[in-house]
């Protein structure tokens, strides 16, 4: 049977590879394996990288993969590269399926930036006590922070370097505006750093920064290759049901 091969663990993916799976069709799920114990997608499914687009191009072949589908998340540059040349060398079409981006409403008090190091270097502007909830990876941009105090929520625990004075907090969403509201408190935050992961399964936060008065510095999106891309599961879905020969 051909397949369709979906790549990334985001909860998009997940819905992507049950709708695909309920229609008949044949689904492999790649997943990085950065997570330690990740929520995985009904179908089939591989963990670990493929070794770039050669690598991936390859997977392809081998697997008699028709059609690709970048369900990765948005800050995930480099699978998003390997995805499109990958799938272009292979000769296979492929579908980016990407959540829009958040958007500031009346009350938001954002300051974009355009990388984590920026936004180490802009929160000493802003405030002394910084929630965190930028991923484990980008933790070493905030190593050199001494003025500050960090709470920073992972799902797995970071590895060094880390700022002198975090607390560390292990959890993963989808979260609700009570929650982080309380969090907000007890811990006396007075600034939010985060990127511009899209999407509501961690809106919640924004929600409780707005009601709380306190600014967010938001990362913005690396720049990815063109592609055709769609924002819905159910375009995806569609755009992988005209090809006759899945």
């Amino acid at each position: 049977m051909r397949t369709v091969l979906v790549l990334g663990g985001t909860g998009e993916a997940r819905a992507l590879a049950a709708a695909l799976t309920e229609r008949g069709v044949r689904v492999i799920s790649s997943l990085a394996g950065r997570v330690a114990n990740p929520r995985l997608p009904v179908g089939e499914v591989r963990i670990g990288g493929f070794g770039g687009a050669d690598g991936l191009a390859r997977y392809v072949t081998e697997n008699d993969v028709v059609a690709v589908v970048d369900a990765t998340h948005p800050f995930a540059q480099r699978i998003g590269v390997s995805a499109v040349n990958g799938a272009s060398a292979a000769g296979v079409p492929l579908l980016r399926l990407e959540r829009p981006g958040w958007q500031a409403g009346p009350g938001d008090d954002w300051h974009w930036v355009a990388t984590l190091e920026e936004a180490a270097t802009k929160i000493t502007h802003l405030g002394e006590r910084i929630f965190l909830t930028s991923g484990r990876q980008g933790l070493a941009a905030f190593a050199g922070c001494t003025g500050q105090w960090f709470l920073a929520r992972c799902v797995d625990p970071p590895a060094p370097p880390l700022p002198p004075k975090i607390e560390i907090l292990l959890d993963r969403g989808p979260y609700d505006v009570p929650g982080e509201t309380a969090i907000l408190r007890e811990h006396r935050i007075d600034v939010l750093v985060t990127k511009d992961s899209g999407g509501t399964m961690t809106t919640a936060k924004l929600v409780a920064a707005r009601q709380a008065g306190i600014p967010v510095i938001i990362v913005r999106r690396p720049a990815r290759p063109a592609a055709e891309t769609v924002r819905e599961v159910a375009a995806a879905v569609a755009w992988v049901s005209a090809f006759p020969q899945v």
